[in-house]
């Protein structure tokens, strides 16, 4: 793995994973980075070049002054795939890059080649179960002052334990994620706290604009309708963040897509799941690119 940053009127960070061939970009979740897809990016390199981005205000690539909105990390990773994938591309979405994923297809078809939605944050069909601690935690974040005083109270417990607990919210047993990867994502927490509040800022701008984009379900009906890309849709069964009646409303959505549930997984199966993530998405890769 490269540690490569780029000049997209501000510094970028991405980590390019090596492979030839079809690009393979991959799109991490809110408060996430690339260090989310540790787990099975070496082994996706076996398909294309795999290329993970961080997005303005997440991982390495700092806000400077930029916004960590959802329109403006979509046009974001459009430069991307433009500058650094140089043509159209297997877009791979985590929740937050689920949607960005999408709104980029749906944007800019030319860029995007196919996509892989995992756990993809998407509107709440209407029954779904919510989780109430999740619930709680996330309206917490969108009021004033509040917001701020959580993430403060999460700094103060250490990057170490921060972790940890984000890990046992987007897992189903987060013991499954392998030391090397929590380490991994620990040691970039602690160069992130270094940051100090602008981080902050950032996520709770983004969580902000995700939620207020959500809830317009008639525009994402829209804009998943006139996608032209083929998709493959990952959803864990045990998701606490995005119900799986969500997914199966979005699968519903687009007929010809591939829907397929990992049971007994949460948010990130990349992460928990790794070798049951694959198990599905290499066969997928191997039939598109024969396509």
């Amino acid at each position: 793995m490269r540690q490569c940053t780029i000049d997209l009127d501000g510094p970028v960070h991405y980590a390019d994973f090596g492979g030839t061939g079809r690009p393979i970009v991959l799109v991490h979740g809110l408060g996430g980075s690339h260090a989310n897809w540790l787990a099975v990016a070496p082994r996706l390199a076996a398909h294309g070049r795999v290329l993970a981005i961080d997005l303005a205000g997440h991982g390495r690539t700092p806000s400077l002054g930029r916004t960590a909105r959802i329109g403006a990390n979509r046009r974001l990773l459009d430069r991307f795939l433009e500058t650094v994938a140089g043509e159209p591309a297997v877009l791979m979405g985590n929740s937050m890059g689920g949607y960005l994923s999408l709104a980029e297809a749906a944007a800019e078809p030319g860029r995007v080649a196919s996509l892989v939605l995992v756990n993809a944050a998407v509107p709440m069909a209407p029954g779904a179960r919510v989780d109430p601690r999740t619930f709680a935690l996330f309206a917490g974040l969108t009021l004033p002052f509040v917001g701020e005083a959580l993430l403060r109270r999460r700094a103060r417990r250490g990057p170490e334990q921060s972790v940890r607990d984000t890990l046992a919210l987007c897992c189903v047993d987060s013991s499954r994620v392998t030391r090397d990867v929590f380490d991994a994502h620990v040691a970039l927490a602690r160069e992130r706290a270094t940051y100090g509040a602008v981080t902050r800022r950032d996520f709770l701008e983004a969580q902000r604009s995700l939620l207020g984009h959500l809830v317009l379900r008639r525009r994402f009906r829209r804009m998943v309708a006139g996608i032209r890309a083929s998709a493959l849709i990952i959803q864990g069964e045990r998701d606490r963040l995005v119900q799986l009646e969500s997914a199966r409303a979005l699968a519903a959505a687009r007929p010809d897509w591939r829907f397929e549930v990992l049971e007994d997984v949460g948010h990130v199966p990349q992460l928990e799941a790794p070798d049951r993530f694959l198990a599905i998405v290499e066969p997928w890769l191997r039939t598109r690119a024969a396509a």
